[in-house]
């Protein structure tokens, strides 16, 4: 999500910021900047769109300087505009920023710097750091920008310059990556590797609370509250391909690994400090409506579909409002009943799905108010929703869709949290032992990726079947689909996946002696049912590995062939958890087989037409 670059030095800086934005192209972005010392003083340059757009701009004005900072745009507040574009400035335009990351707290200082008499001219968070560091200015960039810091809550990496003192740079990372690269008369900052690699292989990693101060001929490291720390350089001897994808041998590799920092993120600023609410405030419907709601009907296509499976159930639970499910390229099809008192979700990655844009137009028309999930602001799905969640996974390269899947999932605990809350559905309680549960997740999912070579093993073992079956009950069916569809795309082996009660009514036909199940056990007051079914595939040969919690080993083992223990967490919140290891199983079993992984065979990423 983003991109920053900046360098200090003795060359044209223009250049090096622009070849060093083009390396982070594939995190994905919608806009692009620069911001240069030049002999007229800080200059900034920035455009909606593709580099090629900002490079266009700069032939007939380049900015020339040896000082500067760049950024690729991932938007998150505000749509993608000029304006809207990295780096921000203050009113004076002496103080220029970069930022990765969300500013939680950005409304309330905005509030604070207006009365102060400071204008803004854009939608975005990082606007207001510019502001912000230019109110704490007294002469001393490093202590106004540590003030600044001590003031925001949430997450970033941030680049700093004031044409007071243009022989800095100043670098900052709080829970966004951030990495300081280590040259000769020259250094360099960079969101990833990539960036920087060209000029230099030698680099400081910062640690969340740390910042540096560049300089031509050095680089200061120290906390945010100003205390020293020395660091080991660390050589980078990856080639830029290996970089790109931070070490790991796939994108799909490393987006399933950055899940925990998506749980993260996409629950940044949602939910009360206090931990006793969720707080939606992009939300534009009024008590009122969600009160006046009557049914809701959740419609998307292929992963995002399985993430709805998920979400009626979480709605169901937490508002007691009756939710329908439905694949968006039949959803128009069947003349949905749509009245005014229908809330239409609709769930797609891109926010371009042709089938779900159908979808939603066509719940518009009828008079229902459309809540978009997506990855993508301003996306044709985000432009024309009534009300956008954003999930704030980050782009996603892989076309098997892992982190942005497992985000969406998130999104729908925090509405179902948001419509209890206003209803007054559920236990106060309740509420907080569920959002207790939302903040233990990425931890948890950080545990479970520590044991991803025990699922190498099992997944090598499976990928010699060409068939095999995912079986679960209430959300671990809606799981099961989701691993089936992830291991039928990726490594092309035959799945299928089967609410485990429906077992008896014909699917038992199809199990033959050795054939793998994967059955999914993580809700307690199905337990024994699940088991029961396990126990009919058993009879018939299969071999079976139960997807379980930790502290139901011993009782599930009994009637299973292998166990992967997840953490124990709400019932509700296991699709969060135990989905992981199917990713995961899915991953290793395409690289058994040799596949492309990240671009399995006629598949794209964004599906755009119907």
């Amino acid at each position: 999500m983003c991109g920053i670059v900046g360098y200090i030095g003795k060359r044209d800086s223009q250049d090096i910021l622009l070849e060093g934005l083009k390396k982070l192209e594939y995190r994905g972005y919608d806009s692009a900047g620069i911001a240069v010392f030049t002999s007229n003083g800080l200059e900034i340059k920035k455009s909606k769109g593709r580099l090629a757009v900002l490079e266009d701009k700069l032939k007939g004005e380049p900015l020339e300087g040896s000082v500067g900072i760049g950024h690729t745009r991932w938007a998150t507040h505000g749509k993608p505009s000029d304006v809207n574009s990295h780096p921000h400035t203050d009113n004076s335009r002496k103080f220029s920023v970069v930022h990765n990351g969300i500013v939680e707290n950005y409304l309330e200082l905005k509030e604070e710097l207006i009365a102060k008499g400071h204008v803004f001219v854009s939608e975005t968070d990082t606007e207001v750091i510019s502001h912000l560091v230019a109110e704490e200015y007294d002469g001393n960039i490093v202590e106004a920008v540590q003030r600044a810091v001590k003031r925001m809550r949430g997450a970033f990496a941030l680049g700093v310059l004031t044409e007071y003192e243009p022989e800095k740079l100043v670098a900052v990372r709080f829970a966004s990556p951030l990495v300081i690269g280590i040259g000769k008369d020259e250094n360099f900052i960079g969101s990833d590797i990539p960036a920087i690699l060209e000029h230099t292989r030698d680099v400081y990693i910062l640690n969340d609370g740390e910042m540096a101060v560049l300089t031509r001929n050095g680089v200061e490291l120290m906390t945010t509250e100003g205390e020293p720390i020395s660091k080991e350089i660390f050589h980078v001897d990856w080639d830029i391909v290996t970089a790109e994808k931070a070490g790991f041998d796939h994108f799909m590799l490393k987006e399933i690994y950055e899940q925990p920092k998506a749980y993260r993120d996409t629950m940044l600023g949602r939910i009360a400090e206090d931990g006793k609410s969720v707080y939606l405030k992009e939300l534009s419907m009024s008590d009122e409506y969600v009160k006046s709601i009557r049914k809701v009907h959740i419609v998307a296509c292929g992963t995002a579909y399985h993430a709805g499976l998920v979400g009626k159930s979480v709605i169901e639970s937490l508002a007691r409002i009756p939710v329908e499910t439905d694949v968006a390229s039949e959803y128009r099809y069947r003349s949905p009943i749509i009245t005014p008192d229908t809330l239409v979700i609709v769930v797609s990655q891109s926010g371009e799905t042709a089938d779900t844009l159908a979808a939603l137009r066509e719940a518009q028309k009828n008079g229902a108010r459309v809540l978009a999930i997506t990855n993508v602001v301003g996306s044709s799905v985000a432009r024309e929703a009534d009300d956008v969640i954003v999930t704030w996974a980050g782009p996603e390269i892989a076309v098997a869709s892992t982190k942005a899947y497992t985000s969406q999932l998130i999104a729908f605990y925090l509405f179902g949290l948001h419509l209890a809350g206003v209803l007054g559905t559920q236990e106060q309680s309740d509420v907080e032992a569920l959002i207790e549960g939302l903040h233990a997740l990425p931890a948890q999912v950080e545990s479970i990726l520590e044991q991803s070579a025990v699922l190498k093993q099992v997944a090598e073992s499976m990928s010699h079947h060409k068939s095999l079956f995912f079986i679960g009950r209430g959300v671990d069916y809606a799981v099961a689909q989701e691993g089936s569809l992830k291991l039928k795309e990726i490594s092309y082996i035959h799945s299928e996946a089967y609410a485990a009660g429906e077992l008896k009514h014909g699917t038992l036909a199809l199990i033959e002696d050795g054939i793998p199940v994967i059955a999914l056990v993580t809700q307690e007051a199905l337990y024994e049912k699940t088991l029961s079914n396990i126990k009919e595939v058993k009879a018939r040969g299969a071999h079976v590995l139960a997807i379980a919690n930790n502290g139901s080993e011993e009782e599930v083992a009994k009637s299973v062939d292998e166990i992967f223990a997840i953490p124990k967490t709400l019932p509700i919140l296991s699709p969060a958890l135990a989905v992981v290891p199917l990713q995961l199983i899915s991953y290793y079993a395409s690289l058994a087989l040799g596949h492309d992984v990240d671009k399995p065979r006629n598949l794209a990423k964004s599906v755009t037409v119907e």
